[in-house]
């Protein structure tokens, strides 16, 4: 290794050792978590959540525990986990978050994104040298460093309501598996319950019990890992070493995805791993193994069906009939091997009902989605309700198609499948942005997506995109999970709800024009 080589190793491995004892001490003082809703409490809580019934504060607010940190203490002298009660004046987005951590968390935000700038600003003047070869000892101290961090933290910023959802159903997977539906009353598809029976029974070890609560967040903390690595292969593949860091740093430690993960406990960061691992497959040609993929994302998340058609404009480039029906095949082998599990004694159509119940939980033109219908103000509102002509619901199928179009339009001038992301891109930004019903979180794939067509196109506008998408999905995510916004009131319209939702809109828009670009561009070139 060459001198800067040597020094960028030495620092990066001493961050990752300061990580790794970090996260053993915090670890150490952690004494695990007294209190495990039931399961109908836990789906109450999550109808409050999404805004479907008001919350009984008089109900709640005696059975949940508080504290202030790995060493905090209960009136009574006895050890509590450092989760803190809910608050009651929060707004629901706040349920169980620790608010002691969100300053500390705006203030890293801040940072990050400065840092990002300054950084751009180097590589933009050319005053940064591209002399980091591959060494193995940098790639997974930083690798290591962001999934130590993580864990050390896990203790500290507690953890949502939504984690004790995911605590009780891996419970019941781990003791009830096949019969899982009946037992939890979950509605969620049946992929991540494979992953929730794992971790239901690791912590059901004598071992690993008192860390059960922590190990909820493993999952999706590991994803961000690997989906991290993930990119910094592809990029080694096409572009210079150095930005192959950089880039697999900018999405390890990146807010956006460290506060879903780690603060809130969420797995929108395993199901961009599944997204990322469809597109890749599609560009390395391998598009029986992208089916596969699909369908489990599907069978994670119905939003994965946001970004299933760039399946189908592949297909359609590539021209070859029989490919239609192995990938038919291959789909339904998957669907029903995921299924057949859960399927013992249910009727042949209770899959179709389960995602029809999901779907049906938010009649809404958003669910504290800062998107384009938040910008004018029917956060919350009735999705039947008529906006000029249409309905809000009619105007998101609308623009649902529109947006298809657009992508597909942008996959066919491309002739490529370098358009494969920027195309998924513009699907869930697209979809996220201007169709109702949408979730704070459902645009959370498209950080990791911006990044990934920047290494396939090349264009720096990508990487603006992909900051400008981070800074959106970090401030819904951090403003819902704060309380910013009160989900039972739809007349709420806090100012971080107009600002952000108005930088989706202008994002989507920018993203329209660079796409137009990139492919008038390629046609020129394929032309000459």
């Amino acid at each position: 290794m060459n001198i800067l080589q040597k020094r960028t190793a030495f620092i990066v491995t001493a961050a990752f050792l300061l990580a790794f004892v970090f996260s053993i001490v915090s670890l150490s003082h952690y004494k695990g978590e007294e209190h495990l809703f039931s399961i109908q409490e836990s789906y109450q809580l999550k109808k409050i959540t999404n805004g479907i019934s008001a919350p009984d504060n008089n109900s709640r607010d005696h059975r949940l525990p508080s504290g202030n940190g790995p060493a905090s203490s209960s009136n009574s002298g006895e050890h509590v986990t450092p989760f803190h009660n809910l608050s009651k004046d929060n707004g629901a987005g706040s349920q169980g978050a620790n608010k002691d951590y969100e300053t500390p968390l705006a203030l890293y935000t801040v940072g990050f994104f400065i840092a990002a700038a300054f950084v751009y600003g180097l590589l933009k003047k050319k005053k940064w040298h591209h002399s980091i070869g591959h060494s193995r000892v940098i790639l997974w101290s930083l690798l290591g460093t962001g999934l130590f961090i993580r864990i050390a933290l896990i203790p500290w910023v507690g953890s949502h309501m939504d984690a004790s959802l995911f605590k009780n159903w891996a419970s019941v997977a781990a003791n009830h598996f096949s019969n899982f539906y009946a037992k939890s009353g979950s509605d969620y598809p049946p992929f991540y319950i494979y992953i929730l029976f794992i971790v239901g029974k690791v912590g059901s070890l004598p071992d690993f019990q008192q860390y059960f609560s922590l190990l909820i967040k493993i999952p999706p903390i590991l994803a961000d890992v690997i989906t991290s690595y993930l990119l910094y292969r592809l990029a080694r593949k096409y572009l210079a070493p150095s930005f192959a860091y950089l880039l697999a740093i900018g999405y390890l430690f990146n807010p956006a995805i460290l506060v879903n993960s780690t603060f809130w406990g969420q797995v929108d960061s395993f199901f961009t791993l599944l997204i990322v691992l469809a597109i890749v497959m599609i560009t390395e040609k391998r598009i029986y193994a992208s089916a596969v993929i699909f369908t489990a994302a599907v069978l994670m998340k119905p939003q994965a069906i946001i970004i299933l058609p760039i399946l189908f404009f592949e297909l359609i480039r590539l021209k070859q009939v029989k490919h239609f029906f192995g990938i038919a095949l291959t789909a339904a082998f998957t669907a029903v091997a995921i299924l057949l599990p859960f399927s013992i004694g249910k009727s042949p159509t209770w899959i179709i009902d389960l995602f029809s119940s999901t779907i049906g939980e938010y009649p809404y033109a958003s669910v504290n989605a800062y998107n384009f219908f938040s910008l004018i103000g029917a956060n919350y509102k009735d999705s039947s309700a008529t906006l000029l002509f249409f309905s809000y619901h009619t105007w998101g199928l609308i623009f649902i198609v529109a947006t298809t179009v657009f992508s597909w339009l942008i996959y066919i001038k491309g002739r490529s499948f370098k358009y494969a992301a920027l195309a998924a891109l513009i699907q869930i930004s697209g979809v996220f942005t201007f169709a109702s019903s949408m979730h704070e979180r459902y645009l959370f794939p498209a950080a990791a997506l911006a990044l990934l067509a920047y290494i396939y196109l090349k264009d720096k506008n990508l990487l603006y995109l992909s900051l400008g998408f981070s800074i959106s999905i970090f401030m819904n995510t951090f403003f819902v999970l704060y309380g910013d916004s009160n989900m039972q009131n739809s007349t709420s319209y806090p100012f971080s709800m107009f600002a952000t939702s108005m930088l989706n809109v202008l994002l989507v828009v920018y993203l329209v024009k660079v796409a137009w670009n990139l492919v008038q561009k390629s046609t020129v070139l394929k032309t000459a």
